[in-house]
């Protein structure tokens, strides 16, 4: 018989396709369930978007997909993603949020909130000295935009070592 535990070291080996990060320790795995009749199992895994309309959706399905069903004794795996409960950054692991650190990515603390001022045209630097640089740890950081290469990410720059990196939003 299959167990839990089996099905989740198995996509702890699937990475984010957007980020350097697996899917587990980015938290997106919210249930793994396990049917098993006469040893052969099939795989109910629900996935949390970090949003909705990822365009990465398909390929995380796909990877779940391949990969469990690849596993002795599995006869179907089944990838549902739900919006119940909200994915949010609070949901990363710690060994996720230091890998994303080692590729310039970071994240805020637990329950941080990042406050973006409101302003009529023209624009604003925002210095946000919470948001630490992931190369050099200083918090002369601003926030170069609030859109980043996904949905989920905004770009700052840091005035110590004149770097650019990318913050997770808070979802």
């Amino acid at each position: 018989m299959i167990g839990i535990e089996a099905i989740m070291d198995v996509l702890r080996t699937i990475p984010d396709p957007e980020m350097p990060i697996s899917i587990v320790d980015l938290g997106l795995v919210e249930n793994v369930r396990i049917d098993d009749a006469n040893g052969q199992a099939t795989i109910w895994i629900d996935i949390l978007p970090t949003f909705v309309g990822c365009p990465a959706l398909e390929m995380i399905a796909a990877s779940i997909t391949e990969k469990v069903s690849a596993v002795d004794g599995v006869r179907r795996t089944n990838v549902r993603f739900i919006n119940d409960p909200a994915w949010s950054v609070d949901r990363i692991s710690s060994q996720g949020r230091a890998s994303l650190k080692t590729h310039g990515v970071t994240v805020p603390a637990s329950g941080a909130t990042l406050p973006v001022p409101g302003h009529e045209g023209g624009g604003v630097q925002l210095r946000v000295s919470a948001v630490k640089c992931p190369f050099c740890d200083s918090d002369q950081t601003t926030l170069e935009s609030m859109f980043g290469p996904t949905r989920c990410r905004m770009i700052f720059y840091c005035s110590a070592c004149r770097n650019t990196f990318e913050h997770m939003k808070k979802v």
